[in-house]
């Protein structure tokens, strides 16, 4: 098939260049060529690449800041999938954890209802309706995600413990961090097996905040990424209060998906790979 890529420069968008499987052709041009919030533009991408099937791993994802700027945040997460799903013949859509409240106290289905809690969440659940328009859509949701490049967890913490004498994580928040080269390679399984509809995929394993934080710590240590260690400490979400909410339980139900896919390897093993592709 032949692929279109839009959020090329992104860490989902970089790893999904890095692990395209040599059968595809795939197309991965700049935002500045193909700016998805421009519904002309959009159409003129898809005119000029015509692609069997667009990947959008483009998002709005800075969640706190989403609360005062909810008309970007829906521009890119809902408007512009609106453009996406209604011009291309097949669309992938990356979700998230955040379309949820929260209150499960298992494994949450692809079916369950979504509640979001936030600008954020509402808006990329916009964005999944909008994608499932399309017949022939695929939407991913996924949690937690970092890479060894762009701004995300793990790279926040690594130079906060360079520079603070202590640090304090949420304990209260539980989820699944996420690798996005493993992200990445599901996404590729499931367009190989022509995959429709709400799946879910995360790394395997569950963590508090508090715990990806301590396994950075400590891989990061062992790898030399980090001189000495800080003592992180453990707090409520409600000692660390910020605009936007945030869901206490985020485990998805991956069982469907990875009957696809096959499981993936547990967070910390794919933590330690991307600590090790740092140092590259």
């Amino acid at each position: 098939m032949k692929i279109l890529i839009a959020g090329s420069g992104g860490q989902l968008g970089r790893a999904l260049q890095a692990t395209a499987p040599a059968a595809h052709s795939v197309v991965a041009p700049p935002e500045a060529e193909f700016d998805i919030t421009d519904e002309g533009a959009v159409a003129a991408a898809i005119g000029v690449h015509k692609p069997d099937l667009v990947i959008n791993a483009a998002a709005y994802t800075a969640v706190d800041k989403a609360e005062a700027d909810a008309v970007r945040a829906r521009l890119i997460n809902a408007t512009a999938v609106e453009y996406l799903a209604t011009q291309a013949p097949a669309l992938v859509q990356i979700s998230t954890d955040f379309v949820f409240d929260g209150t499960a106290h298992r494994p949450i289905p692809p079916e369950a209802r979504p509640n979001p809690l936030s600008v954020y969440g509402a808006t990329k659940r916009a964005g999944e309706l909008a994608a499932l328009a399309n017949p022939r859509a695929l939407v991913v949701r996924t949690a937690w995600v970092y890479a060894a490049q762009g701004g995300n967890f793990v790279r926040t913490m690594l130079r906060l413990m360079a520079e603070r004498p202590e640090l304090a994580v949420v304990s209260d928040q539980i989820g699944t961090p996420t690798h996005a080269a493993s992200l990445a390679r599901a996404i590729w399984a499931l367009v190989g097996a022509r995959a429709t509809g709400l799946h879910h995929f995360t790394d395997a394993g569950v963590a508090s905040w508090h715990d990806f934080a301590v396994a950075i710590q400590e891989e990061a240590l062992a790898l030399g990424l980090l001189a000495q260690p800080v003592p992180v400490r453990a707090i409520m979400t409600a000692d660390y209060p910020t605009p936007a909410a945030r869901p206490h339980y985020g485990v998805l139900d991956k069982t469907a998906t990875w009957a696809i896919t096959g499981q993936p390897d547990h967070w910390r093993t794919e933590l330690r790979a991307c600590l090790r592709e740092m140092m590259a």
